[in-house]
């Protein structure tokens, strides 16, 4: 029987991995104590020369080539029951142990967040929000909102949850137009999207909604240069990363146009914002505190992706959420 190791933070592994997918693993694989910390992953060398597998999510241990190679030589595989693996990937995929993340799992949650968001905004739902004062706004907005009818909606990044949020939006009558760099318009085309530039995204959308990857290439990519083409009413949706997003040039296209909208699940360059950041007092700005993703119950999907992934290696099957080295160039 191969050996394995849940590897990370205590409280997250107790939170994602559920007594059912733990109760499975402990059936297949003989685990080993938890290892939570480099030191502790140090002392015990011995017995990680023997480990096979890792199973881990938010808060896993990273280590460089070098030390993979003393630690870890029987490694096959690191199983990361959450998002993104930029933190820790490269030195174990440039190790030859491959790695899979639930990746998938946690663009579940984020996806149904975010469709539901732009359902609401196309009601106009932020724009009448009830904040403050005896002000009744059902028929005396300034803006006309389309409803969810004929109405356009930009999608920025058409990467795995990009493409969530689109085939789910594309139950609705609404005209999906995206920005993709990497994607051709004819597999936008599949979708029952439309290929456009970012100016068309900002200028036309009645909503934008943010699914670009996080990495130096996307960092303060829309601006004020693009805010500034909201049309009246238009709302922008931020689930990926705030790092895309020129926090001023932003800020300075609300404030010109207030019947324009921010709804921010994600903020740049802190999270939560620091105090005293007008992102908490401009009533055009609506702040979610990072709920997008997995939560409650939710979270087990990532654990269960993670068992199904483990399953299908040992048993010699087709894989689905491997990260290459490519991949981690382009992905979150």
């Amino acid at each position: 029987m191969k050996k394995a190791v849940f590897m990370g933070s205590a409280w997250h592994l107790g939170h994602v991995y559920s007594e059912r997918v733990k109760s499975a693993l402990s059936e297949e694989l003989e685990i080993v104590p938890y290892v939570g910390s480099r030191e502790d992953a140090f002392a015990r060398k011995d017995e990680m020369n023997g480990i096979s597998y890792i199973f881990s999510t938010w808060g896993m241990l990273g280590f460089d080539k070098n030390e993979i190679a003393e630690l870890f030589p029987s490694l096959e595989a690191v199983f990361y029951a959450a998002g993104s693996v930029q933190g820790f990937a490269k030195p174990f995929i440039e190790s030859g142990v491959k790695v899979f993340s639930a990746w998938a799992a946690n663009g579940v949650p984020v996806a149904q967040y975010t469709v539901a968001e732009i359902l609401l905004a196309l009601k106009g739902f932020f724009a009448t929000l009830h904040r403050h004062g005896d002000v009744w706004k059902n028929h005396n907005s300034p803006v006309a909102y389309p409803g969810i009818m004929d109405a356009k909606v930009g999608i920025i990044g058409a990467g795995m949850i990009g493409k969530m949020v689109i085939s789910e939006l594309s139950r609705y009558p609404v005209e999906i137009l995206v920005y993709d760099k990497f994607a051709a318009s004819e597999a936008i085309g599949a979708l029952g999207a439309k290929k456009v530039g970012l100016d068309e995204i900002f200028s036309e959308c009645t909503v934008i909604s943010n699914h670009l990857a996080n990495n130096p290439q996307t960092v303060g990519m829309l601006g004020y240069e693009l805010f500034s083409q909201m049309r009246d009413g238009a709302v922008f949706i931020n689930t990926g990363r705030g790092a895309q997003i020129e926090l001023d040039g932003m800020l300075r296209a609300l404030d010109e146009n207030r019947t324009r909208s921010a709804v921010l699940d994600v903020t740049d360059p802190e999270e939560p914002p620091r105090a005293g950041s007008p992102l908490y007092t401009m009533e055009n700005v609506f702040l979610t505190p990072h709920i997008a993703g997995s939560i409650g119950n939710e979270v087990h999907r990532m654990a269960e992706y993670m068992l199904d992934e483990y399953r299908a290696l040992a048993a010699g099957d087709e894989v689905k959420y491997e990260v290459t080295g490519e991949m981690l160039a382009t992905m979150a």
